[in-house]
């Protein structure tokens, strides 16, 4: 009902029914002619009809305990049924009974705060956050995908009952977290998670970045505003989800990094290093998976200055080759990263680092048509190499393969079979190797 007054594309349905939810639905099934999904431990029916979900369940209210989210359920009314909504712009309803077709059931004012962009509890907030404290996540996930703002009376409650967010699974935490990240503008959803002293129980090397220490007059940018930045900027040009991810890590590791060197000022050195080695760690705490996307993200973290030095420096083919190599098909991926990474409010410093990674682009590009580095297979291969010197598996291999790669980045040869087989042979012989068989 809320995405209809939002003018918010949507394709589920809720029904309530007052009474028995399951049997209604087993009527509209049969009469649709369509499949039943009944769920009776939890009352509840759903239904597909074209490319609508429908879900149907009995007016109920609901109580719960101290230690668990799961309510106790019991039949009730339709005003039971909006007081046990998590918000009152969730608790609309309109009627489908024949004597009051279309009227509007709005007893929470949901309406209003529509119009005036509030999130608000129907009941006193500290119960509502109390009895199901996932309802916390859920506020601030709202205010993030809507662009609202939470009503400071539910805002105190959230910050009284944060603690209890310690009773919900990190699967449903982390379900809110990215859905957070994957609004328009998270950092909406950043800064109520971190005033509201939830962020610190649930992500807490996410806070570790905020505040500015200063010696001698000395002070670094926060590295937390600038986080929510980059992840801002971000959002502007991709929906990826772990692209957004590698925006809020690439500068995870800084408060461990820091220091103050007399003269010079602050500095993070290797911290996209030890950012890397934390994204596994970080990733396995949030019930993030351990696959190839958290090896993505780790990769952006570990290369993300790379682009940037290339950008303040002359740019030589050397350095490029190594960026395609490193980076193969996840570049375009990095650069994104490194554009949004500019957060300096100095527009001749923008309008120049903008200008920087224009051309670093374009020699990628040019780099790449000449070289084909991007995914880059050695030319020649360890069998290669045993059968041409006739050896078997063995150092020797190791060191040849490495010093063709070498000489390859560095532009020594080009990337050709040929050529790579005479710096082979060569190499080889440098190491007391003979050919004994010819490619």
């Amino acid at each position: 009902m809320r995405d209809i007054f939002l003018d918010r594309p949507s394709k589920d349905i809720d029904i309530v029914i007052i009474g028995n939810g399951i049997l209604f639905a087993e009527s509209v099934a049969k009469k649709l002619k369509v499949k039943l999904s009944v769920f009776k431990n939890f009352g509840t029916a759903s239904l597909k009809y074209q490319d609508l979900e429908v879900e149907f369940v009995g007016a109920r209210k609901e109580s719960y305990r101290l230690d668990s989210r799961k309510p106790i359920v019991e039949n009730g009314t339709l005003e039971d049924d909006q007081k046990r909504r998590d918000f009152t712009i969730n608790a609309l309803a309109i009627s489908l009974h024949p004597d009051s077709f279309g009227q509007l059931l709005d007893p929470f004012n949901g309406i209003e705060d529509l119009e005036q962009k509030l999130i608000r509890t129907p009941v006193n907030p500290v119960e509502t956050f109390s009895d199901d404290p996932l309802r916390m996540l859920r506020a601030i996930r709202f205010a993030s995908q809507l662009n609202f703002k939470i009503d400071e009376i539910a805002l105190a409650a959230i910050v009284s009952n944060a603690e209890r967010i310690r009773i919900i699974s990190q699967e449903r935490i982390t379900d809110e977290l990215n859905k957070i990240i994957l609004s328009d503008k998270p950092s909406i959803g950043f800064i109520y998670l971190f005033d509201t002293g939830l962020l610190h129980k649930i992500f807490p090397q996410m806070t570790a970045l905020y505040g500015v220490e200063i010696i001698d007059g000395k002070g670094h940018k926060d590295n937390f505003y600038h986080t929510l930045q980059v992840l801002d900027n971000i959002c502007k040009t991709t929906g990826d989800l772990w692209l957004r991810w590698a925006a809020i890590l690439h500068d995870i590791a800084k408060p461990a990094t820091k220091r103050f060197e007399p003269g010079h000022g602050w500095t993070f050195h290797g911290h996209e290093d030890k950012g890397a080695r934390m994204a596994p760690k970080i990733f396995a705490q949030l019930k993030l998976p351990l696959n190839d996307k958290m090896k993505f993200v780790q990769k952006m973290v570990q290369l993300h200055l790379r682009p940037i030095v290339l950008a303040q420096s002359v740019v030589t083919d050397s350095a490029v080759r190594r960026l395609l190599f490193d980076a193969g098909d996840d570049i375009e991926s990095l650069m994104q990263l490194c554009k949004a990474d500019i957060t300096t409010k100095n527009e001749y410093k923008v309008k120049k680092y903008r200008e920087n990674f224009e051309l670093v682009q374009q020699k990628l590009k040019d780099v790449e048509e000449r070289d084909n580095i991007r995914n880059w297979q050695p030319p020649v291969s360890g069998i290669d190499i045993m059968q041409l010197f006739g050896i078997k598996e063995g150092k020797e291999v190791g060191i040849i393969k490495n010093q063709i790669r070498e000489a390859i980045l560095e532009g020594d040869i080009p990337n050709e079979r040929e050529a790579a087989i005479e710096y082979t042979v060569i190499k080889g012989k440098e190491i007391g190797l003979k050919v004994v068989a010819k490619d």
